[in-house]
Formats: structure tokens, C-alpha cells, sequence
């Protein structure tokens, strides 16, 4: 090839690449446009159900934290969603390279991603600022709009589906709801004796009004598997 043939192709390349990249974006953030609007109408579902049954500072809350991350306190627990805002291509041992989906189109590889977190919700209201969080799952959208779920453990059968599910506020509703039962399921462990026999004056100092020893649920990825 031709210098000017090389240049061209290049070119050519990335014209491509950036056109795809900008569609996977949009269809990421108009995924999470809809998974806030599916986290507004949780709240006032749940809400009907138990305004009457807990305390007002139990009651589930949903806020939005700008538009790319979003929050949705349930109990003691926070859950934070948070889109990122680069596209990913996944790296060569990804089961995902193994599904003709992808074979048959590589550019359909590229995908937008939505991080679920959960933490909790003492830590942010304490400013808590080394409690642990746990990444409970995260959702990958590729240019077509169609999408799979991942969670710690990686399988063949989590992609074997990404040629047909399609975005939709139903599919989110699940997704989320999931996110929230297995959250909610795993409780505050009490750590081990030797990671807190010893602490410094500061610690002290600061835990007069609140703890500030750092604190964190044992949590699983439900999604594919039981991890505790």
C-alpha cells in the first residue's frame, strides 16, 4: 500500500470506529435516561406498599445525582448507579468473542457500561469516607441497542443472549429489582478482631459523634453466582 493509501485507510478506520462509538454513547445514555425514570417509578411503588411500616428514614428514596449517576436508598443500603462515560471494548478472553453475534459483526463488541454499587447508606451519611462499596453488577448496551448483564464471575451463558435482549424499562425494572434483593440479602458482617484491636487517636477522636472505623458488607454478585 501506497503512503496515501495507508493515510486513507486510516482514516477510513477511524471515521468508522468514532461513528460507532458515538451511537453506543447514545444508546448508553438513553438506557440510563430510562433507568432513572424505572428508579422514580420504584420509589413510588414502594413507597405505597411501606410509608405506613417503617420509620421515615427507611423509607426507599430515589435522587438523581447528575447524568451520569444516580442513587436509590432503601433501608440501610445505597445503591448507586453510575454510567461511565467512555465506550469499552472487551479484552480478547471475554466469553463474549465466542457468540456468532459478535463474529459476524466485531463492531458490535463496542459497548457503553452502567456500574451498580452498593454501599451503605450510614457511610454517606457519616461521610464514612473508607467504607468499602461493592460493584453489584454492571450493564454492557452495544450500537444496536442490545445489552447483557454481568456479575464477578464470568460465563459463557451471560452473553449466549446478547444478540436478542434489547433494551426496555421492563428489562431495567428487573434488573434493578435484582440488584436490590440481592443487596438488601446480605447483611453487615462484624470484622474480624485483629482488623480493628488497634486504632489511632484520630479515629478515636472522630468517632466520638459517629464510627469511622472503615465498614463494608461481605456482598456476592447475584447475577451469575452466590459469592459469599
Amino acid at each position: 500500500m501506497t503512503e496515501k493509501e495507508i493515510r486513507e485507510s486510516l482514516l477510513e478506520a477511524f471515521v468508522i470506529k468514532s461513528t460507532i462509538k458515538q451511537k453506543v454513547f447514545e444508546n448508553t445514555e438513553q438506557t440510563f435516561v430510562i433507568l432513572k425514570k424505572v428508579l422514580k417509578q420504584l420509589e413510588k411503588d414502594y413507597l405505597s406498599i411501606v410509608k405506613e411500616k417503617v420509620a421515615v428514614s427507611m423509607l426507599p428514596s430515589f435522587k438523581e445525582r447528575g447524568p451520569f449517576e444516580a442513587e436509590f436508598k432503601i433501608g440501610g443500603d445505597l445503591l448507586i448507579f453510575s454510567m461511565h462515560s467512555n465506550v469499552f471494548e472487551f479484552d480478547d478472553k471475554h466469553p463474549v468473542w465466542k457468540t456468532n453475534y459478535i463474529k459476524d459483526d466485531p463492531l458490535r463488541s463496542y459497548c457503553g457500561t452502567i456500574n451498580i454499587y452498593n454501599f451503605l447508606a450510614d457511610s454517606f451519611k457519616y461521610n464514612r469516607v473508607s467504607d468499602l462499596g461493592y460493584l453489584v453488577a454492571r450493564i454492557f448496551v452495544n450500537k444496536e441497542n442490545h445489552f447483557f448483564v454481568e456479575g464477578k464471575r464470568q460465563s459463557d451463558e451471560v452473553v449466549k443472549d446478547f444478540a436478542i435482549d434489547t433494551i426496555s424499562p421492563g428489562i431495567l425494572r428487573q434488573i434493578i429489582e435484582t440488584a436490590i434483593r440481592y443487596s438488601i440479602e446480605f447483611d453487615l458482617l462484624v470484622p474480624l478482631y485483629d482488623q480493628v484491636k488497634m486504632a489511632t487517636v484520630e479515629q478515636m477522636r472522630q468517632k466520638i459523634s459517629h464510627s469511622k472505623m472503615t465498614t463494608g458488607k461481605r456482598l456476592g454478585f447475584g447475577f451469575n453466582s452466590d459469592d459469599v
